[in-house]
């Protein structure tokens, strides 16, 4: 299970979780996304915002209060299964506040044996945590077995991670198991090395040398961010949407348009979420050997480029085709 988690609000986190989730489940991974924002954003990103299985957190709210089991919308793409959550989550924040006074684990480990029950049909269990609501980051990160920090290079942004160093510390005696898979550069100006490179440095003066600093960082390119979003499509159905879109020329000779999507610099933002991918995968193998994603880990020998494209699992068998960009 890995909480993607930043005190900070719109450092990409629920992007991050929509993105890295759905292309998972395109390469075949069973996946479970838990939407543990009373914003509800997720449903933005997957499209299921105003649809009849979106509750507004409503089931979610009353496992965590009353422990009834949690309930997935299933397939909201093929293999990946989605949480809602929204606005009722505020009540059952303010429930764990009240019964962290009276037993303050408990409340902590609100959610834990609710995933517990059903982390066992899922190869990829992924959190997106609040920005705000205490209560819910911590029982997220009480849960999980890994913390991934998206963070921006601006060092406003990453204030956020002294914050979630102190949310780390005050489950750690609970959850001796949780650790940093690592800090994601979110929002980033490609062009911008000396940024990027101060932004490492900080993430090491904040959290410690050897903080892992992903190696794949996530490109800024507003258009195509928010057209995927105004669609409810994830930054890889999009780039297939414009690839099969018709080209200037084709339209210049006759060819209708249509409601066609625009954005074709979303092929970069679609590279970017795939080497997220292939990392991750590969460092929670390294990590935790053969069984850790799937069945198999991931070769990094393999990646000639280091890039995290390409490459053969351990066992010789190819990596998916989404993550591997094909």
């Amino acid at each position: 299970m890995i909480a993607v988690i930043n005190v900070k609000g719109g450092v990409g986190k629920t992007t991050v979780v929509a993105n890295l989730g759905g292309l998972l489940a395109a390469s075949g991974y069973r996946v479970l996304l838990v939407d543990l924002d009373p914003q509800g954003n997720l449903g933005e990103e997957l499209g299921y915002t105003g649809a009849p299985t979106d509750d507004g957190g409503a089931a979610l709210a009353t496992s965590l209060t009353t422990g009834t089991p949690l309930a997935a919308v299933a397939d909201v793409r093929p293999g990946l299964d989605v949480i809602p959550g929204g606005p009722e989550l505020d009540a059952a924040a303010a429930h764990l506040v009240i019964a962290a006074q009276e037993d303050p684990l408990a409340a902590k480990r609100s959610l834990t044996a609710l995933l517990l029950d059903v982390a066992p049909d899922y190869d990829v269990v992924l959190l997106d945590c609040p920005p705000g609501q205490e209560p819910l980051q911590q029982a997220a990160l009480a849960a999980a077995r890994w913390a991934l920090i998206p963070v921006k290079t601006d060092a406003s942004s990453r204030k956020g991670l002294r914050d979630v160093a102190r949310r780390l510390d005050t489950v750690i005696d609970l959850n001796p198991d949780l650790d940093l898979l690592g800090v994601l550069l979110f929002g980033v100006n490609r062009g911008a090395h000396r940024v990027v490179e101060a932004a490492r440095a900080g993430v090491a003066e904040d959290l410690g040398d050897s903080a892992p600093v992903l190696r794949a960082t996530i490109r800024h390119v507003e258009a195509a961010a928010q057209e995927a979003r105004d669609r409810g499509l994830l930054v890889h159905e999009l780039e297939e949407a414009v690839m099969a879109a018709p080209a200037w020329w084709q339209i210049r000779r006759g060819a209708s348009a249509g409601d066609a999507p625009r954005s074709r610099s979303v092929t970069g933002l679609a590279e970017d979420f795939q080497r997220l991918g292939a990392e991750i995968i590969e460092r929670i193998g390294a990590a935790e050997g053969a069984d850790a994603v799937g069945g198999a880990t991931v070769d990094a020998t393999s990646d000639e480029d280091g890039d995290g494209v390409g490459g053969t699992f351990t066992d010789g068998s190819p990596r998916p085709d989404v993550l591997a960009g094909a």
